[in-house]
């Protein structure tokens, strides 16, 4: 019993960073990002990731509301998320190649 409470434990530590990142992204985020990209508001996934942080916090995962959360983070993470990072380049920062110079490719003609 001891290793599945462990686990179980592992798994709500789990889902509250996951939950708590995804919160964190959506409050970086630009709110004219969301409009753009026609995924609800900013403040909507807000409430929406706030209330599945709260409740991942509170409850533990094999409760009903914590699923729910967990849906609703995914749901961002996999669809709202990617979409507003393409709008934005949100991402890291391609510098170009080491051969690239001040007007274009280097290629040494």
């Amino acid at each position: 019993m001891q290793g599945f409470a462990g686990v179980m434990w592992l798994l709500n530590v789990a889902l509250i960073l996951f939950t708590g990142f995804a919160l964190f992204d959506a409050a970086i985020r630009r709110e004219d990002a969301y409009r753009a990209v026609n995924k609800q508001t900013k403040p909507f996934w807000l409430i929406v990731l706030g209330l599945a942080f709260v409740v991942s916090v509170i409850f533990p995962i094999l409760a009903f509301l914590p699923i729910i959360g967990l849906i609703a983070t995914i749901v961002y993470m996999v669809d709202v998320r990617p979409a507003i990072r393409g709008i934005t380049g949100g991402g890291p920062r391609r510098r170009g190649s080491s051969s690239d110079g001040p007007y274009g490719p280097f290629n040494g003609r």
